[in-house]
């Protein structure tokens, strides 16, 4: 019997920049990098800017250069039922992680972190939000979150020794 798989959302505020790069990100990486590790993906936002739309185009194609797909993916909010479904619950920066903790029942708050605190040797803890800024911005996030993305893997490896 295959064990449970770890259950993972990646929250960022409109679910088309962030947390769709970290969710394409994360999936090709554990595929890749951790074929052993079982866990479940998604991605969600905070606010219902964007629901049923595919991630920016400007993500997507410097997620395509490195050879992330998310054009699958299309936007939507956060849920009270995620706070059951997800055992973790990764916020892209403080904003979202405080309106998370907010919306979050008292049981599920410890669920809820911020995605960089996996990364050791950074005193970095938010990805910023490229939206509005120009090209670099999304190289930036995917470094950040390729970074993130490996710690959590060997944060998760870890746990499963551990157990």
């Amino acid at each position: 019997m295959d064990p449970k798989p770890v259950r993972i959302l990646f929250v960022c505020l409109g679910n088309i920049c962030r947390s769709p790069t970290a969710e394409a990100v994360f999936r090709a990486l554990a595929a890749r990098e951790a074929p052993d590790l079982h866990v479940s993906i998604d991605s969600a936002g905070t606010a219902n800017y964007h629901v049923g739309s595919a991630p920016d185009a400007r993500a997507q194609e410097a997620a395509r250069r490195r050879g992330y797909d998310m054009s699958g993916r299309r936007a939507r909010t956060i849920e009270p039922l995620d706070f059951e479904r997800f055992d973790l619950i990764l916020a892209m920066d403080r904003s979202n992680w405080s309106a998370l903790r907010h919306a979050a029942p008292r049981a599920a708050r410890e669920r809820v972190r911020l995605f960089l605190e996996y990364v050791q040797d950074t005193d970095v803890l938010e990805v910023p939000d490229p939206y509005y800024g120009g090209p670099n911005g999304f190289e930036e996030v995917l470094d950040l979150i390729e970074a993130a993305s490996r710690a959590l893997i060997r944060h998760l490896r870890e746990q499963v020794r551990a157990a």
